[in-house]
């Protein structure tokens, strides 16, 4: 069945002479029916949800070094749908401008595209307000964006935030400098027996002096998932602040702010199938109404006199200067895809995956495998961070890509501290998404052993 090829209906948001006063209305109408179809055709099992989606990702279908693609390198950036690219396309053919400030007949459609994609992200994420939306560069600069407004603003000498020793760096550094004006003190929780960041030593350190608390939803080095309900419910009883890095959370699973009760969440679009250029903060709006801008300059103003200005009420206060108007389209135009296909069906298809790519790597001699073993009452994301002995992880991932087309990761993955304590300085990193098969991970793993047998024939 994994060779299968599955014929999709042909939808009219694909097409290439799509009218932009009817693209809205179409997208939305195709996608219920590719929702439709996808649904039937998963539940008569005759066909992988990842069969299903890769006729809509052109990238897949080519050969790399004389070899067919196997793309598994998802943790790091999403491959992107026929769907997105043609809403980018459709944006820069047919209604170009700027956005909020021109009263013509382009500039009013593009506002409202744009103002779309935030509903959009905000339906998605059960935001209960698209104007607790910020979009920013990515999920870094949402989290710098938190960091410089909430942080300097508030932070005093001694007041303690808390971390994990697996945040990526985008979730450490700005808090290091922030600490560093304000002489605030970072607390890092270890690893507990399980290689899972220990949640009974967070609920202990946190106290009445902790005024943030900064957590990954997933691990993208662990495949771990933190229990972010129970986080927060801990931080609150102090008075607490959580935000949340759920940038290898919202791409692979039902995310749901208002059940989670954060009070600050970011993600990017890029890792859930969307263009590169753009993320989106969430933000409570009563802590957004008190925090002063990030950035200044246009858009984020409502008066600017000689000698002083004031500011636009969130979420144009935090979006200075002409924004990435087609990257949110295109954002808009990815959830619309993968709320086509379903989130929980996207996150049930993955699951399996998981499983699958982690038992087939242990079957690889001299392996270790990073994070916890999953079961039933421990469940990984669909990727696994590795290292071979007496192999570099670079050396695997170089000659996985030259002999066999096969993209992986290799590198610390921007997570130093973490390799640190595990001992090491890097390690390789296989990582899934809803348009992988299980063909994808027997090529892989054939690849490893393959890779593993050259490096091993030199000693």
């Amino acid at each position: 069945m994994e060779g299968l090829v599955v014929k999709l209906p042909s939808f009219p948001f694909l097409s290439p002479n799509i009218s932009s006063s009817s693209s809205s209305s179409t997208f939305r109408l195709g996608f219920r029916r590719l929702s439709a179809s996808i649904s039937a055709a998963v539940k008569e099992g005759s066909v992988s949800l990842g069969q299903l989606t890769r006729p809509d990702f052109p990238i897949l279908h080519q050969e790399v070094n004389g070899s067919k693609l196997v793309y598994l390198d998802n943790a790091a950036t999403s491959q992107k749908p026929t769907a997105v690219l043609k809403s980018l396309q459709n944006y820069y053919e047919a209604y170009n401008s700027n956005v909020h400030r021109g009263i013509h007949y382009l500039s009013a459609k593009a506002t409202d595209e744009y103002e779309l994609a935030r509903k959009k992200v905000a339906a998605f994420i059960n935001a209960s307000d698209s104007a607790e939306i910020v979009f920013t560069r990515n999920a870094t600069e949402a989290i710098n964006l938190v960091a410089y407004s909430l942080g300097l603003s508030n932070l005093k000498p001694r007041d303690e935030i808390i971390l994990t020793i697996a945040e990526h760096h985008s979730a450490i550094v700005p808090w290091q400098i922030v600490a560093q004006k304000t002489g605030a003190i970072l607390k890092f929780v270890s690893l507990d027996e399980n290689e899972v960041p220990d949640v009974e030593k967070l609920r202990e350190m946190i106290s009445t002096s902790t005024k943030l608390v900064v957590v990954h939803h997933v691990s993208n080095v662990l495949g771990s998932v933190l229990p972010i309900e129970d986080i927060v419910i801990w931080a609150h009883a102090v008075g607490a602040k959580v935000l949340v890095d759920a940038c290898q959370s919202v791409p692979h699973m039902v995310v749901d702010v208002q059940g989670l009760d954060a009070d600050f969440l970011v993600a990017s679009s890029h890792k859930m199938c969307g263009p590169t250029g753009i993320g989106f903060l969430f933000g409570k709006s009563n802590l957004l109404l008190t925090m002063p801008p990030f950035l200044g300059g246009g858009e984020m103003i409502s008066d600017v006199f000689l000698d002083h200005s004031t500011y636009a009420e969130p979420p144009s206060r935090f979006e200075a200067g002409t924004p990435a108007i087609g990257e949110a389209i295109g954002l808009g135009a990815a959830i619309d895809y993968l709320s086509g296909i379903g989130m929980q069906k996207i996150h049930d298809y993955e699951m399996e995956l998981a499983n699958y790519l982690y038992e087939k790597l242990c079957s690889v001699a001299n392996i270790r495998i990073y994070g916890p073993k999953p079961s039933d009452d421990v469940h990984r994301a669909a990727l696994c961070s590795f290292n071979i002995e007496n192999i570099h992880p670079t050396d695997i991932a170089t000659f996985l890509d030259q002999q066999h087309g096969v993209a992986i990761r290799s590198g610390h993955h921007c997570a130093q501290p973490l390799h640190h304590h595990l001992g090491v300085n890097a390690s390789a990193r296989a990582s899934l998404h809803f348009y992988n098969t299980e063909e994808d991970v027997d090529n892989f793993i054939q690849s490893l052993n393959d890779t593993v047998s050259f490096f091993n024939s030199f000693k």
